[in-house]
C-alpha cells in the first residue's frame, strides 16, 4: 500500500466532504476520553480552529479534556526571534480560557499545551520556558522540538530542517536540561530509524517524562516502500528497547499520516472503525504489550489523521482495538495515562 514520495504531497489536507461519507454511532460513549493530541492553526485551505475541534469532539464520544501540541501557530510576528513561539501558547491558552467558560459544553480543550522552545540556543532556552511558563497560566506542560531526519531525499524532514543525531549536539542538550529542570514533558517526533536517540537521551535525563508521539514514527515510503516487514521488525526491536527506560512514555496514533504504511485516504470512501482497528492493530497492540497501559494513551493527532478517517470512527477504532481490556485498563489508555503525564487539572 506504500505510495512513491512525491505523491504524498498532494494529500496532506483534509477533504471534508470524504470524511463526513463515513460516520458511526460511538462505541461505549461513556467513557471519558483525554485527546492528548490535536493542533489548531489557520492555514490556507486547511483551516482547523476552534469550532472545527468542538464539532469533531461533538460525535458522541465523552472527550473531557484535550492536549494542543506544537504545529508553529500563531508565532508572534514582531519581537526577538526566539521569544515569537510564545504566541502559539497564548493562542492555545486562549481556546482553553474560551473552553473553560462552560459554554462550550462539558469538554476542557486544551487543558495541556506542548508548545515549543528552540533547544538549540542551550542555556539561554531557559528564559524562553519561563516566559512560556507565565504565558500558560499553569497549562504550558513542554514542549516538542521535532527531529525527524532521514538520509533517504525522498523523505520529508522535519518543518524545522533538523541535521542528523539533533538530540546528541551537546547544546541541544544544554537546553534540554534548561526543560529538566522545570519537570516539563518532552514531546518527541522523530522516524523508526532514529529511536536509538531517544534511549540515549532517557538515560541521560531519567526524571524527565519524555512522549513518544505517533508510535514511533515507522516510515514506509520512499526507499522504505515495498520493505514493511523489515521496518516492522526493526521498528520493533528498537521499541522493545524504547520500552526498558521506565520515563517514556508512548502515543498510540498518528497512524493516518501519509507515511506510506496506509492509503486509505486514496479509497473512494474513508474505511469504517473496523477496517481501521484491524489495520493498527499490530502496531498498537504491540506497543501496549511492550509498555503496558500505564505508558500508553491513545491520541487523535487531529487534523493530520483527518485524511483517513473522521474523529468518532477513528475513537471506535482505538475502542474496538481495546474491547478485551479491563475497566483500568481502559482508563489508562483513554484517559489516565494523559492526565497523569501532563498533570491535567480535570
Amino acid at each position: 500500500m506504500a505510495q512513491p514520495a512525491e505523491s504524498l504531497g498532494n494529500v496532506m489536507n483534509p477533504n471534508p466532504e470524504w470524511v463526513t461519507k463515513v460516520s458511526e454511532p460511538a462505541l461505549e460513549p461513556d467513557l471519558p476520553i483525554v485527546d492528548p493530541h490535536h493542533h489548531l492553526w489557520q492555514r490556507a485551505g486547511n483551516d482547523y480552529l476552534f469550532h472545527d475541534l468542538l464539532a469533531d469532539t461533538q460525535t458522541g464520544h465523552n472527550i473531557v479534556g484535550t492536549v494542543f501540541v506544537d504545529c508553529h501557530s500563531m508565532y508572534r510576528k514582531d519581537g526577538p526571534a526566539e521569544l515569537r513561539c510564545i504566541g502559539e501558547t497564548e493562542f492555545a491558552n486562549g481556546v482553553a480560557a474560551m473552553s473553560a467558560s462552560g459554554l462550550y459544553g462539558n469538554l476542557r480543550a486544551c487543558a495541556g499545551i506542548v508548545s515549543h522552545v528552540d533547544l538549540r540556543r542551550g542555556e539561554k532556552a531557559g528564559d524562553v520556558f519561563d516566559a512560556q511558563i507565565a504565558a500558560g497560566n499553569g497549562r504550558f506542560k513542554g514542549i516538542r522540538h521535532q527531529t525527524g531526519w532521514d538520509a533517504d531525499p525522498g523523505i520529508r524532514n522535519s518543518r524545522n530542517d533538523p541535521p542528523p543525531e539533533q538530540t546528541r549536539d551537546l547544546t541541544w542538550r544544554e537546553g534540554f536540561r534548561e526543560l529538566a529542570k522545570r519537570d516539563l514533558t518532552f514531546d518527541a517526533w522523530l522516524y523508526h530509524p532514529q529511536l536509538a536517540e531517544i534511549a540515549e537521551l532517557a538515560d541521560a535525563f531519567p526524571g524527565t517524562h519524555i512522549v513518544l508521539d505517533h508510535v514511533g514514527g515507522p516510515l514506509g515510503y520512499a526507499g522504505y516502500a515495498g520493505r514493511h516487514d523489515e521496518v516492522r521488525a526493526a521498528w520493533r526491536k528498537s521499541m522493545a528497547e524504547l520500552s526498558r527506560r521506565q520515563n517514556i512514555v508512548v502515543k498510540l496514533g498518528g497512524l493516518g499520516m501519509a507515511m506510506g504504511f496506509f492509503d486509505f485516504y486514496r479509497r473512494p470512501t474513508p474505511p469504517g472503525s473496523a477496517e481501521l482497528a484491524e489495520a493498527y492493530r499490530p502496531w498498537v497492540e504491540t506497543t501496549i504489550d511492550l509498555f503496558g497501559v500505564d505508558r500508553c494513551m491513545y491520541e487523535s493527532n487531529f487534523p493530520v489523521d483527518k485524511i483517513t478517517s473522521g474523529y468518532g470512527v477513528l475513537w471506535n477504532a482505538f475502542k474496538r482495538i481495546s474491547a478485551g481490556a479491563s475497566p483500568s485498563e481502559k482508563k489508562a489508555l483513554f484517559s489516565g495515562t494523559a492526565a497523569r503525564i501532563y498533570k491535567l487539572a480535570l
